[in-house]
């Protein structure tokens, strides 16, 4: 397996964390989004929409990190990501999803250029803007995980599921907008338990081969 990705990238973060967690091995291919390596031709081949992650596996191209999870725990199944009933994977996905479709979109690295370049926004804007989405959609979270009785260790009972994958990255994330975590006790603690293991610790932005 090739994994394209940038190491701040939060849906990067996201498949190094599920592939990790999978115990699988695989080749990192730098993909420096700020210097524009995603919009190199031999790129964009495999992923026209110039975007990161991308999962080679098998000769075929995988993209859209929920994608390649899905695609991981399909072909994968052990340790499982998903609960066993059907109510419970879909509860299970609806977080994951609170944060990799309406959270993480409008904050990630394009949307933030965009701010600056074409609408010429300062530092503190930018910030403002990041913000107040994250912190929407953190109170949502917090509202939907703090009193349900499936709720455990981690999101999802006592063993990490795609919701905590696709948390951690936006945590992670949110240190750089100043989102005050306190407001937001259920997710603070999850984000600690999943800290604890190696799978989400070592694939930290900081710890992976390009970083800065």
């Amino acid at each position: 397996m090739k994994l394209y990705g940038y190491f701040r990238s939060s849906a990067s973060y996201r498949v190094r964390i599920a592939l990790s967690l999978k115990g699988l091995d695989y080749d990192l291919q730098p993909i420096h989004l700020r210097r524009g390596d995603q919009r190199a031709m031999d790129y964009l081949a495999r992923n026209p929409q110039g975007l990161v992650p991308a999962l080679v596996d098998d000769g075929k191209v995988l993209t859209q990190s929920l994608a390649i999870m899905e695609y991981l725990e399909e072909r994968f199944p052990e340790p499982a990501l998903l609960p066993g009933d059907a109510a419970d994977r879909a509860w299970v996905r609806a977080l994951a999803q609170v944060v990799a479709c309406d959270i993480h979109p409008i904050n990630n690295l394009r949307i933030l250029q965009y701010l600056e370049n074409d609408l010429e926004l300062d530092d503190g804007a930018r910030a403002a803007w990041a913000r107040r989405w994250i912190e929407d959609g953190f109170g949502a979270l917090e509202a939907m995980l703090k009193d349900d009785p499936r709720t455990g260790d981690y999101c999802f009972g006592d063993n990490p599921t795609l919701a905590d994958i696709c948390l951690v990255p936006q945590i992670f994330n949110s240190q750089r907008f100043a989102v005050d975590m306190g407001r937001f006790p259920t997710l603070a603690r999850i984000h600690e338990n999943c800290m604890r293991l190696s799978a989400f610790k070592d694939q930290a932005p900081e710890r992976q081969p390009d970083a800065e």
